[in-house]
């Protein structure tokens, strides 16, 4: 089985800055908010120390009718959620929830925590999804309103983390209501502000890989190796790296072909989280097409190299002795256009798809006139089939010297009789 990925809390320090205390405690000072009167402030107290969640609901309820207006109302919200999270009483939890966020919907650690809560409660519960969601959009529009106990400097690092951790939300929200458009645009707005979520980029490289859509699938294994190529902070354990490293190897080979082109994919996607412009993975069905276009422009621009490619390529196939046994020996060969490589007696050498490899050797009846410079273009007819080896690969055939077009003229002219040294002219 393959990595599990956590879809609960990101490993996000801010969270965790930002939600340490509980989810209300009673004022230490009477300072801004006031009491009432001694009774109310007696109450919380004994609220607060109250340890049976069953007790402290009933003390709560007595606060909410003794004292229906109060300073400390979120506060009292505070208290009325982690009482009913502790009694899983979901309804009340998200009634809960909401008040709070009604009370002020503007503080963003209050905001993470219903986030949080969300996470633990695990649900799919349109009430549940609802209170989630509100509370994430509630982080990302305040996400400027930096928490008193943090620092211009802290929040520098802490805010983007808790943008990306709000966003994180929205999708799994989404994903739950199975909306995974909306779901991959989140998470990859998450990425885009905290990088360094490695599980967050193999969850989404599973899930696009999982829809079957050869149009997309390429982007799944994009961000699978997104994750296998995160280092320090937000990597993955070592040994579910490897297994991330391994899978990523097998889906890419079987959806490219092979495993060519592999590294360039894992450097790119370590310097991009996401896909940059222009950038895709080819399917062999991608390679097979553009593979097939190219060959067809080969063949409109030179029909003769054409055909001598596909030629050598079934030479060169497992079959490649039978199909010249089949197809060649003792055969016409269609017109082609070669290279001289080597002139020998009443054999020329020619390279037809390199000028500088040789792979047809023509015997003629009669050596050619003269001498032709190595690279001399020629064009040869009717010549037949007589043998091939593949390796090294050469086809011999036989061909009069008259069906090559393209020898030289000056190669056949005799060179002119020198005059003997020292022979005196005639007057």
């Amino acid at each position: 089985m393959l990595v599990k990925v956590k879809q609960v809390l990101t490993a996000v320090a801010v969270s965790a800055a930002l939600c340490s205390g509980v989810w209300a405690q009673a004022p230490a000072a009477a300072q801004g908010p006031q009491w009432k009167d001694r009774a109310e402030y007696d109450l919380v107290q004994s609220i607060q120390q109250a340890t049976d969640p069953n007790k402290r609901l009933e003390l709560l309820n007595q606060w909410k009718q003794k004292y229906p207006e109060t300073d400390f109302k979120k506060v009292r919200a505070g208290f009325y959620l982690d009482t009913y999270e502790k009694l899983k009483d979901v309804p009340n939890v998200v009634t809960s929830a909401n008040d709070l966020i009604n009370a002020d919907p503007k503080d963003v650690p209050t905001l993470v925590q219903v986030v949080a809560l969300g996470y633990r409660l695990n649900s799919t519960d349109p009430s549940v999804l609802d209170m989630m969601n509100k509370a994430a959009q509630a982080i990302v529009s305040n996400i400027g309103n930096k928490p008193a106990n943090v620092t211009d400097e802290q929040w520098k690092t802490q805010g983007p983390q808790t943008e990306a951790y709000a966003h994180r939300a929205q999708g799994w929200v989404a994903q739950q209501q199975k909306n995974m458009t909306e779901a991959h645009q989140h998470y990859s707005k998450s990425l885009e502000i905290n990088p360094n979520q490695a599980d967050l980029s193999y969850l989404m490289g599973q899930q696009i890989i999982g829809q079957k859509d050869e149009n997309t699938y390429w982007i799944g294994l994009y961000h699978i190796a997104r994750a296998s190529v995160v280092e320090g902070q937000g990597a993955m354990p070592p040994a579910d790296r490897a297994k991330v490293e391994q899978y990523l190897q097998k889906a890419y080979a079987g959806f490219h072909g092979s495993a060519e082109g592999l590294d360039q994919v894992k450097q790119t996607a370590k310097a991009n989280v996401l896909p940059p412009p222009g950038f895709k993975i080819q399917s062999v069905k991608d390679i097979t097409t553009q593979q097939a276009a190219k060959e067809q422009a080969d063949m409109a621009a030179n029909p003769k190299l054409a055909l001598w490619k596909r030629v050598k390529e079934e030479l060169m196939g497992e079959g490649g002795q039978q199909y010249f046994d089949n197809s060649m020996k003792e055969a016409a060969i269609p017109p082609l256009t070669g290279y001289l490589i080597e002139q020998r007696g009443k054999e020329l050498v020619l390279g037809i798809t390199d000028k500088a490899v040789p792979e047809v050797t023509l015997q003629l009846d009669a050596p050619m006139p003269g001498k032709a410079e190595p690279g001399t273009q020629l064009e040869f007819s009717d010549a037949i089939g007589k043998s091939y080896t593949k390796q090294p690969f050469m086809v011999v055939m036989e061909i009069e010297k008259k069906n090559i077009k393209g020898w030289p003229a000056a190669a056949a002219k005799k060179p002119a009789a020198k005059k003997p040294a020292g022979a005196k002219r005639k007057r």
